[in-house]
């Protein structure tokens, strides 16, 4: 099985690189076969602008431009995606939510006709978020951070594509004294992917079938 993981950290020597590091070193002990791509969208110069060009083919006026056909086609790829990325302001980076606002497009992800219901078309997918915060857990919890980030990533984004989201961590390196036993769960993380994504792709599998 494969997994995507898609990382946004204009650093490569951040920690959110090491998360990934570690996260993907995870799946190749997961079992004979696994693999994984890392998706760097800061060293690929992923353009995360929503243009005229992006607004044509939501409307269905217009294909979708060769670069965002690419990520579309990776994710086809990935039997699991996994999005690794530093809380910016509550929420994920511009580059990373630029890159969902283009890729995740209207036609791909998702069915949007006039007047009709929603088709969610990634119902396939099993996504995992780890995002890596630099506040205290008290901060997260007494401002209620935790449940705010969950609507708007795992609910708004993925629930409306239908895209399950499996599991969804925050790591949270000020609360612990070594920032290794972090590392060791991103590894953990790889580890178990495809246990915990397992089901859906079974499904998605039992339908081709």
């Amino acid at each position: 099985m494969h997994a995507l993981i898609v990382v946004s950290h204009p650093n490569p020597a951040s920690f959110t690189h090491s998360v990934a590091a570690h996260l993907a070193e995870g799946v190749t002990l997961s079992g004979p076969g696994n693999s994984f791509e890392i998706a760097d969208l800061a060293a690929e110069g992923f353009d995360p602008r929503f243009t005229s060009a992006d607004i044509a083919a939501h409307l269905r006026e217009a294909p979708s431009s060769a670069d965002v056909t690419a990520e579309q086609a990776r994710i086809d790829r990935a039997d699991a995606l996994v999005l690794v990325y530093p809380v910016y302001w509550w929420s994920m980076p511009g580059l990373l939510k630029g890159w969902i606002d283009r890729v995740f497009s209207n036609g791909w992800a998702y069915d949007d006709g006039l007047g009709a219901k929603v088709v969610k078309k990634l119902q396939h997918l099993p996504v995992h978020l780890v995002a890596i915060g630099g506040a205290d857990l008290g901060t997260y919890e007494r401002h209620g951070y935790f449940d705010a980030m969950r609507t708007q990533i795992d609910h708004g984004i993925f629930d409306y594509c239908g895209a399950p989201v499996k599991t969804s961590e925050f790591l949270l390196p000020s609360e612990a004294q070594d920032p290794s036993a972090h590392l060791d769960a991103a590894r953990n993380i790889g580890r178990n992917l495809f246990d915990a994504s397992g089901a859906s792709r079974r499904g998605k599998a039992a339908e081709a079938a």
